[in-house]
């Protein structure tokens, strides 16, 4: 099929996205599918729209919560992250070692795993002065996961038997990237939404604070800040609260934000190429595969066991 082609079906399906017919992990099925039978026409621009909608998808979804929601779903995972950020750097660490991981690729893969994915792996690469290779690698080895992420965690959150609220913080602490957390929560249902977009969130706060203390301890000149999107959301949350008579409105804006979401999925499912599994290697997959299971058990078994703080 020419280029031509290829552009207007890229086109075609992202309108269907658009739809309120197509469900997240269709799109994903879809975008994934499209790259690798026909090829993403447009690669870049499709990685760049995808982040740009998607945090507006979650700027959105803040008008369907209450700040009361948000603050107190916070609050009660805080534990759960603040233990799941230490644990999964220091076994990262340890898994880099083990499997002879370049330091920077296995840093960079820990630190994507901890916190928040592509956005810990790309505030981070500069403090650490990681190579473009090897940020490349670390960011590769994270997408492929997040797209299992998105099929396999709704699929074992049934088989469990998982309540919502219990999914919804397990995606949230042991997903990597918002866009999957998001995709595997909304899938589930609309408390588990709720829950792991919240818990998502409240972790990749923590991208920051861990930036900035690298950096004084590697005495780098690098900062970084809070994620634009995530201050998005809490506004949103505080216009639902405090503009009630709204509620229309809000609900508008929720609708359209999970919609688009869906159109964020399928650019996501279309930027995963053949090339970009290839530019993993063995050894990084093997760290992070590992890291990840470990940290999706772990994290699992401390939810079923101890519940929500």
């Amino acid at each position: 099929m020419d280029n031509g082609k290829r552009r207007v079906l890229f086109i075609a399906c992202v309108l269907t996205c658009a739809t309120p017919w197509i469900g997240t992990a269709t799109a994903l099925v879809m975008g994934v599918l499209f790259s690798f039978t026909l090829g993403n026409p447009w690669p870049q621009q499709s990685a760049h729209y995808s982040k740009v909608i998607l945090q507006l998808s979650v700027v959105g979804l803040g008008f369907g919560l209450s700040l009361g929601e948000v603050l107190r779903t916070g609050s009660d995972s805080i534990i759960y992250t603040v233990a799941g950020i230490g644990c999964t750097l220091i076994a990262g660490s340890l898994l880099g070692k083990l499997f002879k991981t370049d330091r920077n690729t296995s840093a960079l893969i820990s630190f994507g795993t901890a916190i928040c994915g592509g956005s810990a792996i790309a505030a981070m690469a500069p403090v650490l002065k990681a190579k473009d290779d090897e940020t490349a690698v670390a960011l590769a080895t994270v997408f492929t996961l997040n797209s299992v992420a998105l099929l396999l965690f709704p699929a074992m959150g049934h088989l469990l038997n998982l309540d919502q609220t219990v999914f919804g913080a397990w995606a949230g602490l042991a997903i990597h990237d918002t866009s999957s957390v998001v995709g595997a929560a909304s899938v589930y249902g609309a408390q588990a939404l709720t829950v792991g977009t919240t818990v998502k969130l409240t972790r990749a706060i923590w991208i920051a604070p861990v930036a900035m203390g690298t950096a004084l301890f590697m005495k780098s000149e690098q900062k970084a800040g809070v994620p634009l999107f995530i201050i998005g959301f809490a506004l949103a949350a505080t216009l639902h609260t405090i503009l009630p008579q709204f509620a229309v409105l809000w609900g508008g804006l929720t609708a359209v934000a999970k919609q688009c979401l869906v159109v964020s999925l399928f650019l996501v499912g279309a930027g995963l190429s053949r090339d970009a599994l290839k530019i993993v290697g063995l050894r990084p997959l093997l760290q992070g595969v590992t890291l990840w299971l470990l940290v999706s058990c772990l994290t699992l078994a401390a939810l079923l066991s101890f519940g929500m703080a």
